[in-house]
């Protein structure tokens, strides 16, 4: 990650917004172009800035999600998260038409920060951004600074059509997650929450547990996926540019293949638990993963 981001000359701030997982668009967006700039490759570095009295199942969720990224033990456990994964490292290869095969792309948490006297107020705009992002960073900007927040932390944007976003400040990428669990749970909660609007479809239960803990892992898989894909948006997105259609967006309210409005598609149940599934991660854990634009058959694709 570390020369991608070095190599990038752009200097600017944006906000690359995530569109909620709206079933109400329910078809699949236009081919995503390649506009030839970096993406992300390597080791992406994360540094976590847990923001509020973020909870502790949300933590492990999340935790444990990351490092399933990369995991690729016990075959007893399919299809598994890594197997997601692999579909955003083959970006590589669709962005060097001379590259064969794919190579890793390694994702860890380097740094771990916890604000919980909510230094910026229960309000986040991005005017408090680069503040949170430096406390997250600790000044490193060859890293990705991921903020999570508390349920009752309102994110600018967040019920507004927005569950998440990502973008780049000067040279730092950031992505921002916030908790729907309480503020809009119809909006940025489905399959685990009745949508407001639209077909309502059938409800899961979270494979955790907690709606707010897989709804925040839903979102940070989106904008995790888009961010690889275009950090700097000059990567692989449809216009407009000021709110594109990404790789982690092009394909909203898809979990399963056969999914429609309203319903997300093949997922599995888990027996003990009753909750919708579709990937194992590290130690068993079960994850519900959203659909990602395939750049090689120019089509949504789904784990299952």
């Amino acid at each position: 990650m570390a020369s991608s981001l070095a190599r990038n000359p752009l200097v600017l701030s944006l906000s690359l917004l995530l569109l909620l997982p709206s079933f109400l668009l329910g078809s699949s967006a236009a081919a995503l172009s390649y506009h030839r700039g970096p993406i992300l490759t390597g080791n992406v570095n994360l540094t976590i800035l847990w923001y509020g009295q973020v909870g502790r199942v949300h933590k492990n969720a999340i935790r444990t999600f990351i490092k399933s990224l990369n995991y690729n033990g016990n075959v007893n456990f399919e299809p598994r998260v890594s197997n997601w994964w692999h579909l955003v490292e083959s970006y590589q290869s669709a962005a060097r038409r001379n590259m064969r095969s794919s190579p890793r792309i390694r994702v860890q948490v380097v740094r771990q920060v916890t604000d919980a006297t909510f230094s910026a107020g229960k309000i986040i705009t991005q005017d408090f951004l680069p503040g949170l992002i430096q406390k997250a960073t600790g000044g490193n900007r060859e890293t990705v600074a991921v903020i999570f927040s508390a349920k009752d932390v309102t994110v600018q944007g967040q019920c507004e059509g927005k569950c998440a976003q990502h973008g780049v400040i000067g040279r730092q990428v950031y992505i921002t997650v916030g908790n729907p669990e309480s503020a809009c749970p119809e909006a940025c909660a489905w399959p685990f929450h009745k949508a407001k609007r639209g077909p309502q479809g059938v409800t899961l239960q979270p494979p955790s547990g907690n709606v707010g803990a897989d709804a925040m892992v839903i979102n940070f898989a989106s904008a995790l996926v888009s961010t690889v894909t275009n950090p700097y948006n000059t990567g692989f997105y449809e216009e407009p540019r000021t709110n594109p259609i990404e790789a982690g967006t092009a394909c909203p309210g898809q979990f399963g293949s056969g999914a429609f409005p309203g319903y997300t598609g093949k997922v599995r149940v888990d027996p003990a638990s009753g909750g919708g599934f579709n990937a194992h991660g590290v130690r068993g854990k079960k994850f519900l993963l959203p659909a990602i634009w395939n750049p090689k058959t120019s089509s949504c694709w789904t784990i299952m």
